[in-house]
C-alpha cells in the first residue's frame, strides 16, 4: 500500500484512489483477471497504468485508435513513465527498435492496435518476453451484440494463449449492456474474473433534449454564448458536417470538421487544431472521438438523434472528463428516425440489422420519454435506479429544478461522524477534498476513511451542499458555535438511505478568479507549444481552476491540489507559483 501511494504521489498527483479503482488495483496485484465497467472519465486507464509500474515485466494495452495511443503515451512520458506505442504509422525499423527496448525491460507500457494481432509475424515478436498484464480498452468491441463490433478483437484471446506464461487479463469498457458484458467475458477468455460494475451515471453531464427546434439557429446562438469554450457538434451525415462547417466558418466562428470523407492528412490537422485549442469547436460524424482524451470539453451538441443509446452515451462521455460540468444538447425531430433507419439499412450487414433497429427504437423512446432521461439510460444498461428525479436533465430540471445530493450528503455526514463533530466547516471541507493542512496533520485526519472522498468537488461546491443540508435540517450547527456541525435524527435517516436530499447546485467546478485562470491557461498554451504536447496533458482545466481559486504560495500547497504530482511540480511548479505571486502583487497595487 505504501508503494502504491508513493507512485500515485510521484507520477499521477493523486492522493486517494476512488473506491472502484482501489478494488480493481488490489485484484490485479493479487493476480486476478478483472472485467471493469466504469463511466467515461471514471479513471479506468489509471488502473492498468499504476499496476504496470508495480509489476515486473511489460503491460500490453490493446487500444482501438492511434490518436488514443499517442495521447496516452505522450501523457505517460510527460509524467516520467516509460511507454511506447506500435501502430501503422511506423516503419518496420522503428517497430524493431521499440521491441528491443521491450525485451530489455526498458518499457513498462506498450500500446498496440488490435489489428496488429492479425499478423503472426508480429505476434511471434513476443516470444520470450515477460508480459505481466494484457489490458484491453473498449473491450465491448469484441461482442457482435455491441454497437461497435471490431473483428480484430477476436484475435486477442489467441494472442494471449500464444504467450509463454499467461498474463493477468484486464478488460475495460464504459458502455455495455448485460448481454454484451457476458459475451465479452467469454470471448476474451477471462479466467474467473473479478467484476467491477461502477455504474454508468456521471453527475457532471447534464442531458437536454430539444424537440422540433430550429437546429441551425440553436447552434449559432449556443456557440455565440460560449465562444471561449471547447465543444463538439455531432452530425449523422457528412453533408451535414460540411454544411454546418461552411455556415459557421462564414460567420467567423473558430470551428473545425472531421468525417470519413476527408483524407488522413486533413483529419489529423483538424483533430490537432481542436486538441491543441487552435479551434474551439469540432463538427463531426461519429468517426471522431473514440479515444479523444481532451479533458475540458464543456458542451456536446447532437444536431440529430444518434442510431443507438450506446453511441449517444459514449459520445457525450467525451465531455467533462476533468470532472467539471458539461452540457449535452440533443436536437431531436421525427425526421431523424428516417435518417437513422436509412443509415442502418445501407451500412449494416443483414445479420445485424435487426439488432440495430431494436437499438434505434430504444433511442427514439429515450427522446420521447417525459420521465428522467438519466433514469431511462441507466435502466437500459441494466444499472437500475429508483429516484424521483435526477435534477440533471432537462425533463427533471424543467419540472423541479433540483438535483439529487443524497450521496454527497452521506459522505459529508459520515465525515462529521468520524471527526466526532470537533471541527468547523472549513477543516471538514479540507478533509473531504484531501488537503493536508496544519490541523489535518496535527489531528491525523488524513488517516480517517472519509479523507479525500470528495476530492473531485471544489471547496465552494462542498460548502454549498452543507448549506443546503443546514437549510433542510439534515444536519445542525453545534450549540454555541458558528461552523461546527452535529448529526441529528434526520442525519441518521439519510445515512441509512431512508431519506433523500435534493437541492439546487451550480456547476461542480466554479472558477472564483477568471483573470488568474486566463493567465494560467496562457502559460499552459505556451508550454504546450514548446513541448509539443496537448494543453490538457500539461494541466486540466479543473486543476487550473483549483489553482486560481486556492492561489498556492508554496510547493506543499500546490501539491495538495488533485492532479499535481511531483513530476508536474518539478516541471511547472516554479512557473505556476510565480504567476500566482505576480497576480496577487498586481491585485494589491
Amino acid at each position: 500500500m505504501e508503494k502504491i501511494q508513493q507512485f500515485l504521489d510521484k507520477y499521477f498527483g493523486i492522493r486517494v484512489l476512488r473506491k472502484e479503482q482501489k478494488i480493481i488495483v488490489d485484484n490485479i496485484l493479487s493476480h486476478k483477471d478483472v472485467f471493469c465497467l466504469l463511466p467515461t472519465g471514471g479513471g479506468k486507464s489509471l488502473c492498468y497504468q499504476l499496476t504496470a509500474l508495480l509489476m515486473d515485466g511489460v503491460t500490453i494495452v490493446i487500444s482501438p485508435l492511434i490518436s488514443l495511443m499517442k495521447d496516452q503515451v505522450d501523457y505517460l512520458k510527460n509524467i516520467g513513465i516509460s511507454a511506447e506505442y506500435i501502430n501503422s504509422t511506423q516503419t518496420p525499423d522503428e517497430i524493431d527498435d521499440i521491441m528491443i527496448k521491450v525485451k530489455n525491460g526498458d518499457i513498462k507500457l506498450l500500446y498496440i492496435a488490435p489489428e496488429r494481432l492479425d499478423y503472426n509475424k508480429f505476434v511471434i515478436k513476443f516470444n520470450n518476453i515477460h508480459v505481466s498484464q494484457v489490458a484491453i480498452d473498449e473491450a465491448h468491441c469484441v461482442s457482435q451484440w455491441g454497437h461497435d463490433f471490431r473483428k480484430s478483437y477476436r484475435n486477442i484471446l489467441p494472442f494471449i494463449n500464444s504467450l509463454e506464461n499467461r498474463p493477468i487479463v484486464t478488460a475495460f469498457t464504459a458502455t455495455a449492456t448485460e448481454e454484451v458484458r457476458i459475451d465479452t467475458i467469454k470471448l476474451l477468455g477471462l479466467n474467473n474474473p473479478f467484476i467491477v460494475f461502477g455504474g454508468f451515471y456521471r453527475n457532471n453531464l447534464q442531458i437536454n433534449v430539444h424537440k422540433e427546434e430550429d437546429k441551425l439557429e440553436f447552434v449559432k446562438d449556443y456557440i455565440r454564448a460560449h465562444e471561449d469554450e471547447s465543444g463538439i457538434i455531432y452530425c449523422s451525415l457528412r453533408k451535414e458536417v460540411d454544411m454546418l462547417y461552411g455556415v459557421l466558418s462564414d460567420i467567423g466562428y473558430s470551428v473545425s470538421k472531421y468525417h470519413g470523407g476527408l483524407n488522413d492528412e486533413h483529419k489529423n490537422i483538424n483533430q490537432e487544431d481542436f486538441l491543441f485549442e487552435r479551434k474551439n469547436v469540432m463538427i463531426a460524424t461519429n468517426a471522431f472521438g473514440m479515444g479523444i482524451d481532451k479533458s475540458n470539453i464543456r458542451y456536446i451538441i447532437h444536431l440529430s438523434m444518434p442510431k443507438n443509446i450506446e453511441e449517444y452515451y459514449q459520445e457525450i462521455g467525451r465531455g467533462g472528463r476533468d470532472g467539471a460540468f458539461c452540457r449535452c444538447h440533443l436536437l431531436y425531430s421525427r425526421d431523424d428516425i428516417r435518417t437513422a433507419e436509412f443509415l442502418i439499412n445501407t451500412s449494416t450487414k443483414m445479420d445485424r440489422r435487426e439488432i440495430e433497429l431494436r437499438k434505434l427504437q430504444a433511442m427514439v423512446e429515450l427522446c420521447e420519454t417525459e420521465g428522467c432521461y438519466n433514469e431511462y439510460i441507466l435502466n437500459y444498461f441494466g444499472d437500475a435506479v429508483k429516484r424521483k428525479y435526477c435534477g440533471n436533465c432537462s425533463n427533471c430540471v424543467n419540472s423541479e429544478g433540483l438535483k439529487d445530493l443524497t450521496l454527497e450528503a452521506q459522505k459529508i455526514l459520515s465525515c462529521i461522524y468520524r471527526t466526532k463533530a470537533q471541527f468547523g466547516i472549513s477543516v471538514m471541507t479540507d478533509v473531504l477534498r484531501g488537503f493536508k493542512g496544519t490541523k489535518i496533520q496535527q489531528y491525523r485526519l488524513d488517516e480517517i476513511s472519509t479523507y479525500g472522498i470528495m476530492r473531485e468537488y471544489t471547496s465552494k461546491a462542498i460548502k454549498d451542499i452543507i448549506n443546503i443540508m443546514l437549510e433542510q435540517g439534515v444536519v445542525d450547527r453545534k450549540e454555541g458555535t458558528y461552523s461546527m456541525l452535529v448529526l441529528n435524527k434526520l442525519s441518521l435517516k439519510v445515512l441509512r438511505g431512508e431519506e433523500q436530499v435534493f437541492g439546487k447546485l451550480s456547476d461542480n467546478t466554479v472558477c472564483e478568479n477568471e483573470e488568474l485562470f486566463k493567465k494560467l491557461r496562457i502559460y499552459r498554451k505556451d508550454i504546450s507549444r514548446r513541448d509539443k504536447v496537448k494543453p490538457y496533458i500539461v494541466f486540466s482545466d479543473a486543476v487550473l481552476i483549483e489553482i486560481s481559486n486556492m492561489k498556492p504560495k508554496n510547493f506543499d500547497e500546490l501539491r495538495s491540489i488533485g492532479g499535481v504530482g511531483d513530476k508536474k511540480i518539478e516541471r511547472y511548479g516554479k512557473d505556476v507559483l510565480e504567476i500566482v505571486k505576480q497576480f496577487e502583487e498586481q491585485e494589491k497595487n
